[in-house]
C-alpha cells in the first residue's frame, strides 16, 4: 500500500483511468477476434465486411494510447491478411 499521500493519489487516479479505457481495450480485442473467426470458417467476405469495424476499433484503441500505434498497425495487417481469401 501506498505511504506517502500523492502515491495514494496516484494508485486511485491509475484505477480511474484503467476503468475508463477497458472497455476500448475489449471491443477491439473482440473484433479481431470475430474476423479471426470468420476467417477459420472460410467465410472470408463475411471477414471483408467486418473490416472497418476492427479497424475503427483497433484505431480508437491507439488513439487514446491503450495500444502503441506500431502494436495497432500491427494488428491492421493481420486482420488484414486473414481476410483475404485463400488462393
Amino acid at each position: 500500500m501506498p505511504i506517502l499521500k500523492s502515491a495514494a493519489k496516484r494508485m486511485k487516479q491509475n484505477a480511474v483511468r484503467r476503468q475508463r479505457r477497458l472497455p476500448f481495450k475489449t471491443h477491439m480485442k473482440t473484433m479481431v477476434r470475430a474476423v479471426r473467426d470468420l476467417a477459420k470458417e472460410g467465410k472470408h467476405a463475411e471477414a471483408q465486411k467486418m473490416l472497418p469495424q476492427a479497424y475503427k476499433s483497433i484505431d480508437t484503441a491507439a488513439k487514446k494510447h491503450i495500444i502503441h500505434p506500431n502494436t495497432a498497425g500491427r494488428k491492421k495487417a493481420l486482420v488484414a491478411r486473414l481476410a483475404q481469401p485463400a488462393k
